[in-house]
């Protein structure tokens, strides 16, 4: 048995859930998810708890029994807390600038600025000129939009410039040394 999938997900006051056949959305105070449950798990609504159920015991709905309450849990949390990644940039002249909440400007050592524009229900805030916060209520999208934008300039190994996560830590390498 899948002990993550036995657990109920709680609903918050606040948020509003609707299950109807394969489909559940999440209604909150930061905004709206929706997910397409797959074949072999079903759903079901005790008072404000959501239940997550497997038709049988085969491997593939083993598998996806605690998978689908895990997404469960990260939307119903996603609505009302939101979920956030910070983004560190390291080099001389490199720099991040906001255009609005959802349009980004890089300057990244290019012949070019790089503009990154957020899709929707994602946005950016630029608190320093070499920090950049993603928020977002989907924990999915959030990451993916944070590793795009990793992926523009990735840290490289023997100075350590480009585009880290916060907590990153970056494997240096010893460069060059000189013929004696």
């Amino acid at each position: 048995m899948s002990r993550i999938g036995q657990q109920p997900v709680t609903i918050p006051s606040g948020v509003d859930v609707t299950i109807a056949g394969s489909s559940i959305t999440v209604k909150g105070p930061k905004g709206t998810l929706n997910r397409v449950v797959p074949v072999g798990v079903s759903l079901s609504r005790q008072d404000d708890k959501i239940v997550v159920s497997r038709d049988n015991d085969e491997r593939d709905a083993r598998a996806r029994h605690g998978l689908v309450r895990s997404l469960i849990a990260n939307m119903v949390h996603g609505v009302t807390e939101g979920y956030s990644k910070e983004l560190d940039i390291i080099g001389v002249g490199f720099r991040a600038e906001a255009q609005g909440a959802g349009k980004l400007r890089l300057a990244l050592g290019f012949s070019h600025p790089v503009l990154v524009n957020a899709p929707a229900g994602v946005t950016f805030e630029v608190p320093v000129q070499t920090r950049i916060i993603i928020k977002g209520p989907d924990k999915e999208l959030v990451g993916q939009v944070a590793a795009d934008i990793r992926e523009i300039r990735k840290p490289e190994p023997y100075k350590g410039k480009g585009v880290r996560y916060i907590d990153e830590k970056v494997l240096r390498k010893a460069g060059k040394t000189g013929k004696k």
